[in-house]
C-alpha cells in the first residue's frame, strides 16, 4: 500500500484555521530603507507559533537567543538552534515554525547594503560580537549614525560567520517527497531503503537514483541530515545524551556523538552549551517588560533602604546575594 504520511509530517503544510498562526505583516517602523538600511525587531514567541509563508523585498537574519525555530524555503527545511541564525536573501519565500519557546530577533536588511556572497540561505554561527551588536539595536532612541555603524558591523560579522550543516533538502518528485516527509517526521524509524521504496511504490534503484538526481546525496546521507535536524531540539531540551542517541536509532551514545562530531566539529554537549547565554537573553526583553522590571527594582531598593537599620547581618548577606 502506498505510503500516506500524516499531515504533521509535512513541514510545508500551513493549517488555515490554526489559532497559533501569525501573518507575516511587518510593522512599517521595522521595514528597512536606504536611509535606515538595517532594522531589528525583537519579540518572544511560543511553541507551535507559525509565521505563514511570505516573501519581501529585503533580506533578513532570524536569530533566537533562546529556543529553536524551523524555517521552510522552497526545496529545503532548516533547523536553527539557540544562538545560531538563518540568513534569508530578498524575495525568497519562507515560513517559520517555533519548535520551542523562543525569543526571536530579526534583522531586516535593505538590498542596497547586502554584501557580496550572501545570495543564498544559510544557517550561521552567531559570534559574541554579532550577538552584542544585535542587542545594541534594542537601545531606546538609538542615534541614526550609531544605527548605521551597528548595521555595517552586523553585516560584516554575518559574512564572516561559518555556515552550519543544518539544512535538510526536500525533493520535488512526488514519490521521493512523500518518502522524505515521512522520514523527516521520524528519521530514526525502522526501514531500509528497500523498505521505503516499497512504501512509495517504486524500486530501490529508482529511489536511489532520485536521491542522487534531485538532492545530490545518497539515502543514508540524507537520513543523517534529517537525524541531525531532529537531534537539535532534543538536545536543547536537556535530555540525557544516551536517551537522545537511543531515540535517534543509535546503539550507543558514543556512536551518536561520533556522528555529531563529524558533522559539526565538536561534541553535542559543547554545541548546545555554546547556545546558552543568559546575560544576552536577559537583554532581549521588550520595553514593557524592561520598564516593569526597572520599576520593581527601584521600589525594592527604596524598601531596602527604609528597612536597613532593622536587618540582621544574615539578612543583609542574603539580600546582597539575591540582587
Amino acid at each position: 500500500m502506498p505510503l500516506q504520511p500524516p499531515l504533521h509530517a509535512n513541514p510545508h503544510a500551513t493549517p488555515h484555521a490554526d489559532p497559533r498562526a501569525e501573518f507575516a505583516d511587518i510593522p512599517p517602523e521595522f521595514e528597512p530603507t536606504p536611509a535606515h538600511p538595517v532594522r531589528v525587531r525583537s519579540r518572544p514567541m511560543g511553541t507551535g507559533v507559525r509565521i505563514s509563508q511570505h516573501t519581501h523585498a529585503w533580506a533578513q537574519l532570524a536569530y533566537a537567543s533562546r529556543g529553536v525555530l524551523r524555517m521552510m524555503t522552497p526545496g529545503t527545511t532548516w533547523m536553527v538552534p539557540p544562538s545560531r541564525a538563518i540568513w534569508v536573501p530578498p524575495y525568497v519565500t519562507h515560513e517559520v515554525v517555533i519548535v520551542e519557546d523562543a525569543f526571536l530577533r530579526t534583522l531586516y536588511v535593505d538590498e542596497s547594503v547586502i554584501p557580496p556572497g550572501l545570495d543564498a540561505c544559510r544557517v550561521v554561527e552567531v559570534s559574541g560580537l554579532l550577538r552584542e551588536t544585535i542587542a545594541a539595536f534594542d537601545e531606546r532612541r538609538i542615534a541614526p549614525a550609531r544605527e548605521r555603524l551597528l548595521g555595517a558591523l552586523a553585516l560584516d560579522e554575518i559574512t564572516r560567520s561559518a555556515p552550519l550543516p543544518l539544512s535538510v533538502p526536500m525533493p520535488e518528485e512526488k514519490r521521493l517527497r512523500s518518502l522524505c516527509e515521512a522520514l523527516l517526521a521520524d528519521p530514526a524509524g525502522p526501514g531500509s531503503l528497500e523498505y521505503w521504496a516499497a512504501q512509495v511504490g517504486a524500486s530501490t534503484r529508482t529511489i536511489a537514483r532520485l536521491f542522487r538526481q534531485e538532492l545530490g546525496v545518497s539515502f543514508s546521507q540524507w537520513r543523517q541530515q534529517a537525524i541531525l535536524a531532529r537531534a537539535i531540539p532534543l538536545l536543547n531540551q536537556g535530555r540525557p545524551m544516551a536517551i537522545v542517541a537511543q531515540e535517534l536509532g543509535y546503539q550507543s551514545q558514543s556512536a551518536f556523538s561520533a556522528m555529531f562530531r563529524r558533522a559539526f566539529g565538536e561534541s553535542p554537549r559543547a554545541f548546545i552549551a555554546r547556545g546558552t547565554d543568559d546575560r544576552v537573553e536577559e537583554g532581549t526583553e521588550d520595553s514593557v517588560l524592561r520598564d516593569a522590571r526597572d520599576a520593581a527594582r527601584d521600589a525594592s531598593d527604596k524598601t531596602d533602604k527604609t528597612d536597613k537599620t532593622d536587618e540582621t547581618d544574615e539578612t543583609d548577606e542574603t539580600d546582597e546575594t539575591d540582587e
